[in-house]
Protein backbone atom coordinates (compact mmCIF):
# COMPACT_ATOMS: atom_id res chain seq x y z
CA UNK A 1 0.00 0.00 0.00
CA UNK A 2 1.33 3.47 -0.71
CA UNK A 3 2.17 5.71 1.68
CA UNK A 4 -0.94 8.22 2.69
CA UNK A 5 -0.28 11.89 2.63
CA UNK A 6 -0.10 12.08 6.51
CA UNK A 7 2.30 9.21 6.66
CA UNK A 8 4.49 11.51 3.87
CA UNK A 9 4.22 14.31 5.56
CA UNK A 10 5.42 12.94 8.48
CA UNK A 11 8.33 11.18 7.17
CA UNK A 12 9.31 14.37 5.18
CA UNK A 13 9.40 16.50 8.71
CA UNK A 14 11.32 13.59 10.39
CA UNK A 15 14.02 13.87 7.11
CA UNK A 16 14.27 17.61 7.59
CA UNK A 17 15.92 16.61 11.04
CA UNK A 18 18.62 15.12 9.48
CA UNK A 19 20.59 16.93 7.75
CA UNK A 20 23.58 15.26 6.01
CA UNK A 21 21.59 11.90 6.94
CA UNK A 22 22.17 8.45 5.77
CA UNK A 23 18.89 7.25 4.83
CA UNK A 24 17.19 3.67 4.14
CA UNK A 25 14.00 3.11 2.73
CA UNK A 26 13.18 -0.92 3.00
CA UNK A 27 10.04 -0.96 -0.16
CA UNK A 28 11.07 1.55 -2.66
CA UNK A 29 7.45 -0.06 -4.30
CA UNK A 30 6.54 2.72 -7.13
CA UNK A 31 8.08 5.21 -5.12
CA UNK A 32 5.86 7.85 -3.40
CA UNK A 33 7.34 7.10 0.34
CA UNK A 34 10.94 7.75 -1.54
CA UNK A 35 9.40 11.17 -3.06
CA UNK A 36 8.65 12.68 0.66
CA UNK A 37 12.10 11.43 2.10
CA UNK A 38 14.07 12.67 -0.67
CA UNK A 39 11.37 15.99 -0.41
CA UNK A 40 12.74 16.55 3.01
CA UNK A 41 16.23 15.71 2.79
CA UNK A 42 19.11 18.61 2.34
CA UNK A 43 21.37 17.95 -0.25
CA UNK A 44 24.29 16.35 1.33
CA UNK A 45 22.07 13.55 2.56
CA UNK A 46 21.73 9.78 0.87
CA UNK A 47 19.02 7.39 0.38
CA UNK A 48 19.13 3.83 -0.39
CA UNK A 49 16.07 2.31 -1.09
CA UNK A 50 15.30 -1.15 -1.69
CA UNK A 51 12.71 -3.36 -3.15
CA UNK A 52 12.65 -6.62 -4.82
CA UNK A 53 9.84 -6.01 -7.47
CA UNK A 54 11.35 -4.71 -10.60
CA UNK A 55 8.04 -3.70 -11.74
CA UNK A 56 6.80 -1.53 -9.20
CA UNK A 57 10.52 0.08 -8.43
CA UNK A 58 10.80 0.55 -12.41
CA UNK A 59 8.47 3.57 -11.28
CA UNK A 60 10.47 5.38 -9.32
CA UNK A 61 13.42 4.34 -11.14
CA UNK A 62 11.92 6.34 -14.33
CA UNK A 63 10.87 9.27 -12.37
CA UNK A 64 13.82 9.56 -9.38
CA UNK A 65 16.50 8.02 -10.97
CA UNK A 66 17.95 11.30 -11.71
CA UNK A 67 18.11 12.30 -8.43
CA UNK A 68 22.01 11.93 -7.14
CA UNK A 69 21.12 11.78 -3.75
CA UNK A 70 18.69 8.59 -4.23
CA UNK A 71 20.43 5.32 -5.04
CA UNK A 72 17.53 2.45 -5.96
CA UNK A 73 18.43 -1.16 -5.59
CA UNK A 74 16.78 -4.46 -6.20
CA UNK A 75 17.78 -6.39 -3.80
CA UNK A 76 16.63 -8.71 -1.03
CA UNK A 77 16.25 -6.72 2.05
CA UNK A 78 16.57 -9.40 4.51
CA UNK A 79 19.89 -9.91 3.24
CA UNK A 80 21.00 -6.16 2.56
CA UNK A 81 20.67 -5.77 6.52
CA UNK A 82 22.67 -8.58 7.23
CA UNK A 83 25.80 -6.96 6.13
CA UNK A 84 25.52 -3.52 6.92
CA UNK A 85 27.40 -2.32 9.25
CA UNK A 86 26.25 -1.73 12.84
CA UNK A 87 24.77 2.07 13.90
CA UNK A 88 24.74 3.12 9.97
CA UNK A 89 21.87 4.85 9.24
CA UNK A 90 20.06 8.07 10.79
CA UNK A 91 16.72 7.23 9.40
CA UNK A 92 15.03 3.57 8.37
CA UNK A 93 11.63 3.56 6.87
CA UNK A 94 10.69 -0.46 7.10
CA UNK A 95 7.84 -0.24 4.77
CA UNK A 96 8.22 -3.67 3.38
CA UNK A 97 8.14 -7.19 5.27
CA UNK A 98 12.33 -7.57 5.96
CA UNK A 99 12.92 -4.92 8.52
CA UNK A 100 9.60 -4.76 10.15
CA UNK A 101 7.95 -8.58 10.62
CA UNK A 102 11.76 -10.40 9.34
CA UNK A 103 14.75 -9.36 10.54
CA UNK A 104 13.70 -6.39 12.86
CA UNK A 105 16.49 -7.20 15.09
CA UNK A 106 19.42 -6.47 12.15
CA UNK A 107 17.15 -3.32 10.81
CA UNK A 108 17.56 -1.76 14.58
CA UNK A 109 21.09 -2.67 14.72
CA UNK A 110 21.59 -0.21 11.68
CA UNK A 111 19.93 2.59 13.47
CA UNK A 112 22.60 5.29 14.73
CA UNK A 113 22.28 6.69 18.40
CA UNK A 114 19.41 9.65 18.18
CA UNK A 115 18.25 8.03 14.23
CA UNK A 116 14.50 7.24 14.03
CA UNK A 117 13.35 3.90 13.51
CA UNK A 118 9.65 4.36 11.27
CA UNK A 119 6.95 1.58 10.25
CA UNK A 120 3.65 2.46 8.98
CA UNK A 121 0.28 0.29 8.12
CA UNK A 122 0.27 -0.66 11.67
CA UNK A 123 -3.77 -0.07 11.64
CA UNK A 124 -5.84 -2.65 10.72
CA UNK A 125 -6.20 -2.51 6.64
CA UNK A 126 -8.31 -4.03 4.16
CA UNK A 127 -5.98 -6.05 2.33
CA UNK A 128 -3.99 -7.62 4.89
CA UNK A 129 -3.74 -11.75 5.21
CA UNK A 130 -5.69 -13.20 7.89
CA UNK A 131 -3.44 -13.76 11.00
CA UNK A 132 -1.28 -10.80 10.13
CA UNK A 133 -3.30 -8.61 13.11
CA UNK A 134 -1.20 -10.40 15.99
CA UNK A 135 2.08 -10.26 13.73
CA UNK A 136 1.59 -6.21 13.76
CA UNK A 137 0.70 -6.55 17.56
CA UNK A 138 3.95 -8.01 18.29
CA UNK A 139 5.96 -5.77 16.67
CA UNK A 140 4.45 -2.83 18.42
CA UNK A 141 5.13 -4.74 21.94
CA UNK A 142 8.24 -5.60 21.11
CA UNK A 143 9.47 -1.88 19.88
CA UNK A 144 8.03 -0.16 22.79
CA UNK A 145 9.67 -2.97 24.96
CA UNK A 146 12.95 -2.16 23.94
CA UNK A 147 15.14 -0.76 26.05
CA UNK A 148 17.60 0.88 23.62
CA UNK A 149 14.35 2.90 21.51
CA UNK A 150 12.03 5.20 22.83
CA UNK A 151 8.95 4.52 20.64
CA UNK A 152 5.44 6.19 20.49
CA UNK A 153 2.91 4.30 18.76
CA UNK A 154 0.73 6.73 16.46
CA UNK A 155 -3.29 6.03 15.84
CA UNK A 156 -2.67 8.45 12.94
CA UNK A 157 -2.56 7.86 8.95
CA UNK A 158 -2.46 3.73 8.07
CA UNK A 159 -0.66 3.86 12.14
CA UNK A 160 2.56 4.52 12.36
CA UNK A 161 5.39 3.53 14.91
CA UNK A 162 8.14 6.34 15.57
CA UNK A 163 11.04 4.97 17.61
CA UNK A 164 14.50 6.95 17.92
CA UNK A 165 17.82 5.03 19.32
CA UNK A 166 19.01 6.51 22.85
CA UNK A 167 22.46 7.76 22.57
CA UNK A 168 22.47 6.22 26.13
CA UNK A 169 21.03 2.65 26.21
CA UNK A 170 20.63 3.09 29.89
CA UNK A 171 16.86 3.74 29.50
CA UNK A 172 15.23 5.54 32.76
CA UNK A 173 11.32 3.97 31.68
Amino acid sequence: MPSEEQTGSLLRTLAASKPAGHFLELGTGTGIGTCWLLDGMDSRSTLVSIDTDPNVQSVAREELSSDSRLTLLLEDAAQFLKYQPPESFDFVFADAMPGKYEVLNEALRIVKPGGFYVVDDMLPQPNWPAGHAPKAESLAAELTANPDFHATQIAWASGLIVAVRMPDHNSTR
